[in-house]
C-alpha cells in the first residue's frame, strides 16, 4: 500500500485533543510539512505553549495511529517536531479577575505538613460557605490529589470566551488543580526551574477558575523561583507559614517569613500555623504530649509581630484522613474544630488586611 499525505491525515484525525471534543487535525494542530520517504514518515505539531499538559500524550497518540491505521511497517522518522508559535505577551493585568484573595501557604522546609495544612484550610473554608480554589503548586511533590481522593481523575478543557480553558476538578466545594493531574505520579519530575514555572503559571491563567472567594496555593517547601513567579503572575493577598515547634523548623520559618516581606517579595504575612503541636492519645483527647517541643510557633510569632493562626494537634485522624482521600475537616472532630478556628482566623486576618488597603483595591468577601 502506498502511503500519501491524505492517509496521514486520516490516522490523525482519530486522535482527538483531551477536553476538547475535536481532533488535531480540525483544530489546525497538524502542520502541513507532512514528508514521505518510503515507508518513513515525519510531521510536525503545532501546541499554543511548550508547557501544554497534553503535549506528550497527544504526541503519542498521534504517533499510534499513524502506526495503526497507516500499517505496511510505517516507521515515524525520529521524534515529532513540536512547533510553538510565538507567544504573544499577555495584556490584562489581573490574570484571575473573577478571584476575590488569594493566600499562599508556605513553609520553610519540606515535613511540617504544609499540603496537609493547605488542604484542611481549604475544605474548611467550603464549608463556611465561601467559594474555593486550591492550586497544588508544589511542582515536585504534589500531594493535594491524594489528600483529597482524586489523584487518578483526568482533566478536560471547554471552550470559554474564545479560548480553551482547563475544567478544574471539584471535590468537597473545592476546584482544584495540580501537576500531579498531569504527570506520572510514580515517577520523580525533572524539571528545570523554568519549565515547572511555566507550567505552573498555566495551571493558574489557562484555566477556568470563575469565581472564587478564595484561592488557596499550596506553595513548595523553601525558597526558589517558583515562589517568585507566584507573586509575578498573582496579586497575592498574603501568605501563611507553616511550621512545628522544633527549632530547626522554626529557623527555616523565620527565614520563610522574611523572603516574603522582602522587597523582591513584598507579599503580607497573614500569620503563622503551628502545626503537630502537641500529640493527643485518640483514647485521651484532654491529654497533650509536646513532642517537638512547646509554643515554638506561637513564640516566633511573637518575635516577628505577626498572627498565630492556630495550633494544629498531632492526631492520627489527620493522617488517615489524608491518605483515604477525606480531609479530618470533614469531621466533627478536635482536629476538625482546629482547622475550622483555623479557616475562621484567616477570614478574620484578611478582612483585617483588606480594611488597611486604600478604598480603590478593597476587596470584601460575601458568603
Amino acid at each position: 500500500m502506498d502511503i500519501y499525505p491524505k492517509l496521514i491525515l486520516e490516522a490523525l484525525a482519530t486522535v482527538r485533543y483531551p477536553g476538547s471534543g475535536k481532533d488535531i487535525v480540525s483544530l489546525g494542530m497538524v502542520n502541513d510539512d507532512i514528508r514521505i520517504d518510503g515507508n518513513k514518515v515525519s510531521f510536525s505539531l503545532i501546541f499554543s505553549k511548550a508547557t501544554d499538559p497534553f503535549l506528550k500524550s497527544v504526541v503519542r497518540a498521534a504517533e499510534a495511529a499513524v502506526e495503526t491505521h497507516v500499517g505496511n511497517g510505517v516507521q515515524i522518522r525520529g521524534n515529532i517536531a513540536v512547533k510553538v508559535p510565538e507567544s504573544k505577551p499577555r495584556t490584562e493585568e489581573n490574570p484571575l479577575p473573577g478571584v476575590k484573595n488569594i493566600i499562599g501557604v508556605s513553609s520553610g522546609k519540606g515535613g511540617v505538613g504544609k499540603s496537609t495544612i493547605a488542604t484542611n484550610l481549604a475544605v474548611s473554608l467550603a464549608q463556611l460557605g465561601y467559594r474555593v480554589g486550591l492550586l497544588d503548586a508544589d511542582i515536585f511533590g504534589p500531594s493535594v490529589p491524594k489528600m483529597l481522593g482524586v489523584e487518578d481523575e483526568q482533566l478536560f478543557m471547554h471552550e470559554k470566551d474564545g479560548r480553551n480553558l482547563i475544567i478544574p476538578i471539584e471535590k468537597y466545594g473545592v476546584k482544584l488543580l495540580s501537576i500531579g493531574f498531569v504527570v506520572d505520579k510514580e515517577k520523580a519530575v525533572l524539571w528545570r526551574g523554568a519549565m515547572a514555572s511555566n507550567a505552573l503559571r498555566q495551571l493558574i491563567t489557562d484555566a477556568d477558575w470563575g469565581e472564587l472567594d478564595y484561592f488557596v496555593i499550596d506553595m513548595p517547601p523553601g525558597t526558589s523561583d517558583i515562589h517568585l513567579t507566584l507573586v509575578q503572575t498573582l496579586a497575592i493577598t498574603g501568605a501563611i507559614v507553616v511550621t512545628t515547634p522544633q527549632e530547626v523548623a522554626l529557623a527555616d520559618a523565620r527565614k520563610g517569613v522574611s523572603m516574603f516581606l522582602g522587597e523582591h517579595v513584598n507579599v503580607p504575612v497573614l500569620g503563622i500555623v503551628e502545626n503537630m503541636s502537641w500529640f493527643t492519645p485518640s483514647a485521651h483527647p484532654d491529654e497533650k504530649y509536646y513532642i517537638f517541643g512547646k509554643d515554638g510557633g506561637r513564640n516566633l510569632a511573637q518575635s516577628l509581630n505577626v498572627t498565630l493562626l492556630g495550633q494544629i494537634p498531632l492526631v492520627a485522624s489527620i493522617c488517615k484522613g489524608g491518605d483515604d482521600g477525606v480531609p479530618v475537616s470533614l469531621q466533627n472532630s478536635v482536629s476538625g474544630t482546629a482547622f475550622v478556628n483555623l479557616a475562621e482566623n484567616v477570614v478574620a486576618a484578611v478582612d483585617e488586611r483588606n480594611r488597611t488597603l486604600p478604598p480603590t483595591t478593597k476587596v470584601e468577601v460575601n458568603k
